[in-house]
């Protein structure tokens, strides 16, 4: 049989006797009663945390029990508390309630069969608020420990709880997220309410896609789970997980770049050989003509032949290197001093426009391995295209820099004419251009050169309003 230890706190001797004896009188039960007398002497004992329950007497010389009971309860004390008194006074028992005891007797109606029954119902319902704290304290764990963001909120957007990872994702404090509505953070402004509707007539949205900004406007592309759940009063909330998956996006969206750039320099090159046969002969016979030939006209015809055979050579052998890895020489350098030498290189073709270069680099430098001569060209390309797609006089070309722990990117932003859905996709295809008077072969040069860097790109437009082209590096290649 498990021992009960109780401390009794009673300024009167005779009622602890009293008490104490009811208490050792309760049936199939062990207890051990120990006494305190006042104040003084009981705070010590409670703040050792070696009983199961306490009794604390109302009166306790120049001190009372409610004081008692708010000094126990501010010191940590779990278990649970009896006020005791010698009349009933309900002021007092409702106090001693909102102050955390759990029962209020009255001295003299105590007998065995009562303290046995409030000693009972006081240990049952400690044990449950401890085991009800224990899981609720393991759930708030695994709720803030989890890595995605995790969030309840109410049916006009407001966030009522979130998890840290919410700031870890999106940037804004708790109490920023608190003042804003779900639908400033979506990307398609559209689509909040489009989920909504989906969960009133489901109930629950399982692994959606959806494109959310950060405070500092960054995209971030997530996986939304979420139901709606309605409390006993008919009050009606939401709750979702938001699984950040921008990186893997990113690495996809690279992995098929590549790919197509592989498939189609595999594509091309059979092509290449296939076509230069036939043109090799082409050029044979017509140098064997010209050698035979003295009529003026014919030879003028066979010039023709020779210079657009040639002018088809060129364009073969010119598709050819765009799209064959690029041998590089890298060396450590500034990517600051390297921008600076493109845009002066480039600066005469924005004055002619009248548009505005700004650069706006990271106040520390940035060491990267770097092809100076190859970089400087892609970031040309880069920087022409964007001189070219805006408005002469009002143009304006942003060049920024930033670094993190790992990796340095580069932003080109203008404020342009934007690139359409459809282009946007193939932005980097050979051969695909929307100038009249372009062949194509500019930005998938470029998109070469960056991967050669074991760097990536990705492009951001809107039609109307500019486009932003970053390039992210690595700090550290990997060799």
């Amino acid at each position: 049989m498990n021992e009960i230890k109780v401390l009794l706190v009673d300024d009167d001797e005779d009622d602890y006797l009293l008490t104490s004896d009811y208490i050792r009188d309760i049936p199939d039960k062990s207890f051990i009663v120990h006494w305190a007398s006042n104040f003084s002497d009981a705070l010590p004992k409670i703040l050792e945390r070696q009983y199961d329950i306490y009794f604390f007497d109302f009166l306790l010389g120049a001190k009372t029990g409610l004081e008692l009971i708010k000094e126990a309860v501010k010191a940590g004390c779990e278990e649970p508390i009896i006020l005791l008194t010698g009349k009933g006074d309900q002021r007092i028992d409702r106090e001693a309630m909102e102050l955390g005891a759990v029962d209020y007797l009255i001295k003299g109606e105590l007998d065995s069969e009562k303290l046995e029954r409030t000693i009972r119902y006081a240990l049952d319902r400690s044990a449950n608020l401890k085991a009800l704290k224990t899981s609720e304290e393991r759930y708030r764990s695994l709720f803030e420990q989890s890595k995605d963001m995790i969030f309840i909120s109410n049916p006009e957007g407001r966030f009522v709880y979130l998890n840290s990872s919410a700031t870890d994702l999106l940037g804004f404090t708790r109490e920023e997220f608190m003042q804003i509505y779900a639908t400033d953070l979506y990307e398609d402004q559209s689509e909040r309410e489009y989920l909504i509707e989906i969960l009133h007539e489901n109930g629950e949205i399982q692994d959606y896609e959806i494109t959310l900004r950060t405070k500092n406007g960054e995209k971030r592309i997530c996986i939304l789970s979420a139901s709606l759940q309605e409390k006993h009063n008919g009050e009606v909330f939401f709750q979702g997980i938001i699984h950040d998956i921008t990186s893997r996006k990113k690495a996809e969206q690279e992995a098929l770049q590549i790919e197509k750039f592989n498939a189609a320099g595999r594509l091309l090159r059979t092509l290449a050989h296939e076509v230069r046969n036939p043109l090799t002969n082409i050029n044979l016979s017509v140098e064997q003509l010209q050698s035979e030939l003295e009529d003026e006209g014919q030879v003028m015809f066979l010039d023709i032949v020779k210079r657009n055979s040639k002018r088809i050579n060129d364009l073969i052998t010119e598709l050819l290197n765009s799209l064959r890895p690029t041998q590089m020489s890298l060396q450590q350098v500034s990517i600051h001093e390297v921008l600076d030498q493109t845009i002066a290189e480039s600066q005469d073709r924005a004055k002619l426009r009248n548009i505005e270069v700004i650069t706006n680099f990271q106040e520390e430098d940035i060491l990267l391995w770097l092809d100076i001569p190859k970089i400087k060209i892609a970031f040309t390309n880069i920087i022409v295209n964007a001189l070219e797609a805006m408005e002469e006089n009002t143009g304006k070309l942003i060049i920024s820099t930033e670094s993190g722990e790992k990796r340095a990117k580069v932003c080109f932003e203008d404020n342009g004419s934007g690139i359409i859905p459809e282009n946007l996709k193939r932005l980097f295809e050979p051969y695909f251009t929307s100038k009249s008077q372009g062949m194509g072969l500019g930005l998938a040069a470029t998109l070469n050169i960056i991967q050669s860097h074991q760097a990536s790109a990705e492009v951001e437009s809107a039609v109307g309003k500019g486009t932003n082209f970053s390039v992210t590096f690595p700090l550290h290649l990997n060799t």
